[in-house]
Order: structure tokens, then C-alpha cells, then sequence
């Protein structure tokens, strides 16, 4: 079987994010790329996390052609080998419908540096890619040149896309934005929350690059 750990991988963090509550059921997906081989492991479409089994999970080229595996994969294939294609740093993408970074994808807009975390993404906002239909090209598109020079990006009235050098830290940056977009979804309901300058986010993703362990 191809991609044993990445499998592994797969099933335990699509278990997190059901447990963190970053998505419900079947929604979202998540890929790990294997750059030796130029195969992706992505979830199936359609089967909840806590029921997939390692065989479930679908071993794919970047071209749509299904290498291993039985079942249908992600409906959102094309965008994640599309960030495979062009991002050679990505190892890993996670895609979910977290409730308050689709919150505030449902209003086409950018999310602001209302906290510093925002720089986790790798620049001073989250954009907002423009809406495309769900598991067409269009979307992987627009969701790639939204990404431009950062780690995530908004999915308009859809959901957020996270990258990361491995699953880790997909996740990791996930969990952060959708505290971001939390923190500003609850700043703009009693008031106007204070943008943090450009200046002050520049240095926050330069000091991110040497954060932690």
C-alpha cells in the first residue's frame, strides 16, 4: 500500500478537526504530497473522518489520475494539486468549512491583521479568493492566486485552504486563523477593532519563521 504514514497522517488529523470543531460531518478535506514520488494522498469524498480507514484514503498524481485506491477522492482534488503544482514548499493542505473563517468568507472580504497570529499565514491579511462553484477548476484557481505569497487563503462564502511543509503545521496555522477570524468576528460585533500596521505584520511573519522548537 503507497503512502502508509501519509494514510496515518490523514486519518488522524481529519479526526482533529472534527474534534476541534474546525469542520462538521464530511466537510473539508485534507492532502499530504510526497515529492519523490509526485503522488498525493487526499481524502475520499463523502465519508465522514472518524469512519475512514487507511485504505480509504486515495493515492493520486497531480494530473487526476487516481494511482491507488477505490473510491472517488475529494470533489476539491484540483485544488490542492494545483498548490502542489506551483507552491514547492507545500507538503500538506488542509481545506475546511471552520464556522467563523467561513463567517467571514460569506462577506468576500480580506481578514485583517486584527491579531498578530494573522502573520502565521505569512503576510499582514488572509485574502479572500473570488467565489467559484465547489470542485472546479475555477476554484483551484482562484484559490491559488489568492494564496499568493501566504500559507491560507478565504474561499468566498466556502471555506479557508491552510498549507503548510507538513500536516503539522497545516493544521497548527488552521487552528490560529480560525482563532483570528473568531477574535475579529466578535471585535466587529460590539465595536471597530484596531488593525495592526503593515510594518508591525512584517516583522511578526519574519519572527514566525524561527518560532518555536
Amino acid at each position: 500500500m503507497l503512502m502508509t504514514e501519509e494514510r496515518k497522517e490523514i486519518i488522524e488529523y481529519g479526526k482533529k478537526l472534527i474534534d476541534t470543531g474546525l469542520t462538521v460531518g464530511t466537510g473539508g478535506n485534507i492532502s499530504i504530497f510526497d515529492k519523490d514520488s509526485g503522488h498525493m494522498a487526499i481524502t475520499p469524498s463523502g465519508i465522514e473522518y472518524y469512519a475512514l480507514t487507511e485504505k480509504d484514503i486515495v493515492i493520486m498524481d497531480l494530473y487526476g489520475n487516481v494511482v491507488e485506491g477505490s473510491l472517488k477522492p475529494s470533489s476539491e482534488y484540483q485544488m490542492h494539486a494545483l498548490v502542489y503544482q506551483n507552491r514547492f514548499e507545500a507538503n500538506a493542505m488542509i481545506h475546511t468549512h471552520a464556522l467563523y473563517a467561513t463567517t467571514i468568507s460569506c462577506l468576500n472580504e480580506d481578514l485583517p491583521a486584527v491579531d498578530y497570529l494573522v502573520a502565521h499565514a505569512g503576510g499582514p491579511n488572509i485574502r479572500c479568493a473570488e467565489y467559484a462553484t465547489y470542485g472546479t477548476k475555477e476554484l483551484a484557481e482562484n484559490a491559488l492566486e489568492g494564496m499568493k505569497d501566504r500559507k491560507a487563503v478565504l474561499l468566498a462564502n466556502h471555506g479557508i485552504n491552510v498549507i503548510g511543509n507538513d500536516i503539522r503545521e497545516a493544521f497548527a496555522i488552521t487552528e490560529q486563523l480560525e482563532f483570528c477570524a473568531r477574535l475579529y468576528w466578535q471585535a466587529k460585533s460590539i465595536g471597530n477593532p484596531v488593525i495592526l500596521p503593515d510594518e508591525e505584520m512584517e516583522m511578526m511573519v519574519k519572527r514566525f519563521r524561527n518560532y518555536g522548537q
